[in-house]
């Protein structure tokens, strides 16, 4: 895992001075692979650390809450992912309103220069800074010229331009397999096991219902799974995300049926990975056709997980 620092201001000064990328890295897509990619490649030609700058809330939750976006992944996944890339540091500054209002010209040399002593700079190609986003890469090269700066092109897949919206309007729809390529890696969630109602278990098919604070979820439906106990070896299952029609549910649950057995998981920490969709939410006649489907269900996702590679 990458050292974490609480604002620019505590970055230490014994060392040499990083190479820095600047961003929200939300779900670590190719694009934003890419763009680490040649970060950790500067950074170790000039035997320095890989450090992201990063802002925690993200800018759009402070200055345009109404516009904020669902989260793709939880912190400490998003750190763990990083430090997967590479990264050697994450610098998370506490954004706010007054931060915010510091033009271009005081982050370039307060923060970039002053506290962080940035030897190098690797951005994307949409890289923006300082209040109203009125610096870019140009200005940047003009207000500290002795800083390199790297500008990586955007990562696109079959024309479209690999990026956190699109992993959010594809997951949202349901289409995690697409996002899967898009992300590199299948879309999950983490949750924990509480009791449920028992009814998978009524039917011989128990179920883990799993309760998660995750900001984005898949659209209602049945889903092909990798699950991870307690991030043991990822194992087959089917999910179900939905209300449960059937039995005249109300409020969306998760509930995960493990296929090659399923041993007792209450208030165990479950990873489900999102490999393929299998159909849509829907209300049955009663148990005996649901239970029907369910088999159905479980014949498509071994299918599925048997072409697919492991998560």
């Amino acid at each position: 895992m990458p050292e974490v620092i609480a604002g620019s201001a505590a970055y230490p000064l014994d060392g040499p001075g990083p190479v820095l990328t600047i961003g929200n890295f939300d779900g670590v897509h190719l694009g934003h692979r890419a763009l680490l990619d040649a970060l950790v490649a500067c950074a170790r030609g000039l035997g320095a650390p890989a450090v992201v700058y990063t802002f925690e809330p993200s800018p759009r939750v402070v200055l345009a809450p109404h516009q904020a976006m669902p989260r793709i992944l939880a912190w400490p996944d998003k750190v763990r992912l990083l430090g997967e890339a590479g990264v050697d540091r994450v610098v998370v500054e506490r954004f706010t309103r007054p931060f915010a209002q510091h033009p271009p010209e005081w982050f370039a040399q307060e923060v970039l220069a002053r506290r962080l002593r940035a030897q190098a700079l690797v951005v994307g190609y949409d890289f923006r800074f300082g209040r109203a986003r009125a610096g870019d890469a140009a200005l940047l090269s003009r207000l500290l010229p002795a800083l390199p700066v790297q500008q990586v092109a955007a990562a696109e897949l079959d024309g479209v331009v690999a990026s956190s919206s699109a992993v959010r309007e594809l997951v949202a729809g349901g289409h995690v397999a697409a996002a899967a390529r898009v992300l590199g890696r299948p879309p999950f969630v983490r949750g924990t096991v509480v009791p449920g109602d028992q009814r998978g278990r009524a039917l011989g098919y128990p179920t883990a219902n799993v309760e998660t604070d995750a900001e984005l979820v898949p659209a209602h439906g049945v889903y092909a799974v990798r699950v991870r106990v307690d991030d043991g070896p990822p194992v087959p299952g089917v999910a179900n995300l939905g209300v449960r029609p059937t039995f005249e549910g109300q409020v969306g649950v998760l509930e995960v049926h493990l296929l090659d057995g399923s041993p007792d998981l209450y208030g165990r920490e479950l990873h489900v990975a999102f490999v393929d969709r299998i159909r849509g939410e829907r209300r049955f006649d009663g148990p005996d056709a649901l239970i029907t489907q369910i088999r159905q269900d479980i014949d498509r996702a071994r299918q599925i997980l048997r072409k697919a590679e492991p998560s």
